[in-house]
């Protein structure tokens, strides 16, 4: 006997919610890896075993961004980058807001101090497999002020996104071994003359009547 019309129109709706809430839940995050020279940029539905290009190429939506192209953005998703060298990831991270960044060496060149400076970063993941034999290493970085960095205002200043969090990376790390540390310092007036190597600042919108906290990443 077939069930009442009512029980199929039930069971259809309790379907149609089903798939929207799973469908709702698959959030795609961004893959973004420089190779000859060329920059591609992915949305990925499912995690892509790192360094394998090929393999992005085949499961992710990819698109080719000419480094001179490069447009300044926010990623309040997961964005993981795959690099070689420190060429591009000023390019790319350098005040830009990244939440969540995952970033995977996949050389083993030696690369030098040079320092990314990255706004209202909450968790970092690094991978240097493909240089030394160890697992990715994960630190989630807690700010001081009672605000979330999601909770920032993020005002538009000549295409630069500002920012009351702060995280610089030293990309040396990745010649070691050691455990990931960090190290915050709350309410920075001044960065410029606080901080004077960090170059950084030349170009960053400083806040004058503003006061930041600082991560060092190492």
């Amino acid at each position: 006997m077939a069930p009442p019309s009512g029980h199929i129109f039930l069971i259809s709706v309790l379907g149609i919610l089903a798939l929207d809430c799973f469908t709702s839940s698959q959030k795609n995050s961004t893959l973004i890896f420089t190779k000859e020279n060329t920059i591609r940029n992915c949305s990925c539905s499912a995690d892509i075993r790192d360094c394998d290009y090929s393999l992005a190429n085949l499961m992710c939506s990819c698109k080719t961004v000419l480094p001179f192209a490069v447009e300044r953005t926010s990623y309040r998703g997961r964005l993981t980058i795959w690099f070689t060298d420190t060429s591009a990831l000023g390019l790319l991270l350098n005040f830009t807001l990244v939440q969540d960044l995952k970033l995977s060496l996949c050389s083993t060149h030696t690369l030098p101090t040079e320092y990314l400076a990255i706004c209202g970063l909450k968790r970092l993941r690094i991978n240097t497999e493909a240089k030394h034999p160890s697992p990715e290493q994960s630190l989630f970085i807690h700010s001081g002020g009672d605000r979330e960095p999601r909770d920032m205002p993020l005002p538009s200043h000549t295409g630069w996104q500002t920012c009351m969090y702060v995280s610089f990376l030293d990309l040396a790390l990745f010649n070691r071994e050691s455990s990931l540390k960090s190290f915050s310092i709350d309410n920075v007036a001044g960065m410029a003359d606080n901080f004077p190597y960090f170059s950084h600042f030349k170009t960053f919108p400083i806040l004058s009547n503003k006061s930041f906290v600082v991560t060092f990443i190492y």
